[in-house]
């Protein structure tokens, strides 16, 4: 990487580097993305349960 490029990431703002999105294109990425999600909550409850 050249010091000209190594600047212009330290110069970044990070407004810009914060903001994400997600992209879900298919009805599968959207399922899959869902069943994660609900996948976590099923974890922390039973993690509850269980103490």
């Amino acid at each position: 990487m050249t010091p000209a490029g190594r600047r212009d990431l330290q110069n970044y703002p990070a407004d810009k580097a914060r903001q994400g999105d997600i992209i879900l294109k298919t009805r599968t990425q959207r399922a899959i993305f869902i069943g994660g999600l609900a996948g976590l909550a099923l974890l922390a409850l039973l993690g509850v349960f269980m103490r």
